[in-house]
């Protein structure tokens, strides 16, 4: 126990860490390398009087915006008290706890991570007039155990059977989302009498963030970022590139002509992208009718979507099954724009659009965890525009895909857009796929 001193000021360092995204519109954007720290205070009053004050030093912007935090991080902080009068108090504790809740399936927070200090413990029970303070930390585990217990458990996920151990996962929570993941600081004090209603907590909401990154790219992506020049195509750089099998479809021109198209998808690698980067893509379109490789080859025809599909309940881990509509909730990221190639971008039966998919900053990361699963996926829904009439609805591709937290540190995946291109406005991906296949709720399923 310590007497406070009110001239002193909670513990202050700096972090290096590079191109941290926001996890939350309110969270802050970290583009420069040194990570400052902002003191947060919250309290319990009596009167207009705070009487237990909790302090904590985060990431955040500004001292009103949630404490946040990164995988790595250390919470310190400290508790202060404020006495008028003696008490009868058994116990004061701090505490960082972490729960997933999923809503509408009569299920309690399932907590994962519970840190515990006790910072003032007493025999005698009392506590005498005074103000008080006590420092604390905690260092977040960059894993947590989960219980078991009804959880289909993939086999290259850690079990002894009572526990998953697994990454922690980021903080979630979204409006019209079935499940949200809490992280917190709850602070007790406890008072001296066999009523359990006579305890009093104080609870601060925190976020937190698991910083992962991609495998580098091929160096001669690399070169071509660090260059600012154009990047080789899958012929030149096959490192670079992962060429996804052609797929053919039909469909019927100027309501008149039956065509068929073959379709090649590829994918910049590895298939992991952070936030705020850039999804690069090429795609190549085969046919003999040339009239319908003119009306295909435009950025308006291609629908091409990066979708998130969340996974909640028992499964929630499993890739590749199918899942009830209350269990698996899809939506629209981002959608990818293209533009002729100026590699082989027209010549006859063949034309190449090159493109990308900006993966913007607030966009969730990719994360497994049980009841609760967040994955993404590329998706290349029918072909759409004035004039062809495609004879399928389901869609022409499903790659999935990773979304990290940050880039490799050193390097920086640019836009490739031509100067002067307009990037169309996104469509609306629900929107697209109800009007191909009657707005049927879909499962996302693959592997990468």
């Amino acid at each position: 126990m310590y007497q406070m001193n009110s001239s002193a000021s909670g513990p202050r360092w700096q972090l290096l860490l590079s191109h941290i995204m926001p996890i939350d519109e309110e969270l802050p954007s970290y583009a420069s390398a040194l990570a400052r720290r902002t003191e947060h205070k919250s309290s319990l009053e009596t009167k207009g009087k705070p009487w237990l004050s909790v302090f904590t030093q985060s990431r955040a912007g500004t001292a009103a915006a949630r404490a946040f935090f990164v995988e790595g991080d250390t919470v310190v902080g400290r508790v202060e008290l404020n006495l008028e009068k003696d008490e009868a108090l058994k116990s004061i504790s701090v505490s960082v706890q972490a729960s997933v809740t999923t809503l509408g399936q009569q299920e309690l927070p399932v907590v994962f991570l519970d840190l515990t200090r006790v910072l003032w413990n007493e025999p005698s029970g009392k506590l005498a007039k005074g103000k008080y303070s006590w420092p604390f930390s905690f260092a977040l585990p960059h894993q947590v155990n989960f219980p078991a217990n009804g959880i289909t458990v993939p086999p290259e996920v850690k079990t002894d059977g009572k526990f998953i151990t697994v990454d922690a996962p980021p903080s979630f929570s979204e409006h019209g989302t079935p499940s949200y993941i809490d992280y917190k600081m709850v602070v007790t004090v406890k008072r001296g009498t066999f009523v359990a209603k006579a305890n009093q907590t104080l609870t601060t909401l925190i976020s937190y963030l698991p910083l992962r990154q991609p495998e580098p790219p091929s160096p001669l992506r690399q070169l071509a970022y660090e260059e600012a020049s154009e990047l080789i195509g899958p012929d030149g750089d096959s490192a670079g590139w992962r060429v996804l099998e052609p797929v053919k479809f039909k469909g019927k021109l100027f309501q008149a002509v039956d065509v068929e198209v073959e379709c090649t998808l590829a994918i910049a690698t590895p298939l992991a992208f952070a936030t705020g980067s850039h999804i690069p893509l090429i795609l190549t379109l085969k046919s003999k009718n040339e009239p319908a490789l003119d009306t295909l080859a435009t950025a308006q025809a291609i629908k091409l979507y990066l979708v998130r599909s969340i996974a909640v309940g028992s499964d929630a881990m499993q890739d590749g099954v199918e899942r009830r509509s209350n269990q698996s909730f899809v939506s629209g990221a981002g959608q990818a724009y293209f533009w002729p190639s100026t590699e082989g971008g027209s010549e006859p039966g063949r034309r190449v659009m090159r493109g990308e998919v900006e993966v913007k900053k607030q966009t969730k990361p990719s994360f497994v965890f049980p009841r609760f699963t967040v994955r993404y996926t590329l998706e290349l829904l029918p072909f759409a525009t004035s004039g062809f009439i495609s004879l399928g609805t389901e869609p022409l591709i499903s790659k999935p895909v990773k979304i990290t937290t940050r880039n490799i540190p050193g390097i920086t995946p640019r836009s490739y857009r031509p100067p002067g291109y307009v990037k169309p406005q996104d469509t609306d991906y629900n929107m697209e796929v109800g009007s191909s296949a009657n707005g049927a709720q879909r499962i996302l399923v693959g592997f990468i």
